[in-house]
């Protein structure tokens, strides 16, 4: 996948530019990056992953990148608490399928959310484990756990073949 697929699977989740938002697994960058162009000047994105090599990229390609964008790094496992409010919306794209316990990270991260927040997921839609995707998250599950956490709407926004995993598809949940 490149930049364009990346800003794809966000585009229609994000419903307009500004405001503050996190990625949350954010690694190098990729959904950082396509958020950023999503949201353009004047938006703060907050990138979120506990390995600071990763987040140390992520600055470097968003101030080459997206200059216009504020963007603050935090170090931090987004299975534990995170010290952050009033996001407009957040993005967790390939990162929920490594964590077994699903539910409890999805009701803490949707706390950091102003009221009508967006988040948005982007995962492979299987149902079977294996080395890559440990505790996967297809769609129907994404549906119930969103449900769980207290959203009512969501909405597929995306899907693509994944060379990888059969399938990637986008949500967003408010």
């Amino acid at each position: 996948m490149d930049h364009s697929d990346h800003v794809r699977l966000l585009r229609d989740g994000v419903p307009g530019r500004g405001g503050t938002w996190a990625d949350v697994g954010a690694g190098t960058g990729a959904f950082t990056l396509a958020l950023a162009d999503l949201l353009g000047p004047g938006a703060h994105i907050y990138a979120i992953d506990r390995d600071s090599r990763a987040l140390a990229a992520n600055a470097r390609s968003m101030g080459e990148r997206f200059p216009g964008v504020a963007a603050s790094r935090l170090c931090a496992d987004f299975t534990g608490p995170l010290d952050l409010t009033e996001l407009d919306g957040l993005v967790m794209a390939n990162a929920l399928h490594f964590v077994d316990d699903q539910e409890g990270p999805v009701q803490e991260l949707r706390g950091l959310l102003r009221p009508g927040g967006r988040f948005l997921v982007v995962e492979y839609n299987i149902e079977r484990a294996n080395s890559a995707v440990p505790y996967p998250v297809p769609f129907a599950r994404w549906q119930a756990l969103a449900r769980a956490a207290g959203f009512g709407h969501t909405e597929l926004l995306f899907r693509r073949p994944s060379r990888f995993l059969r399938e990637i598809y986008s949500a967003a949940s408010w």
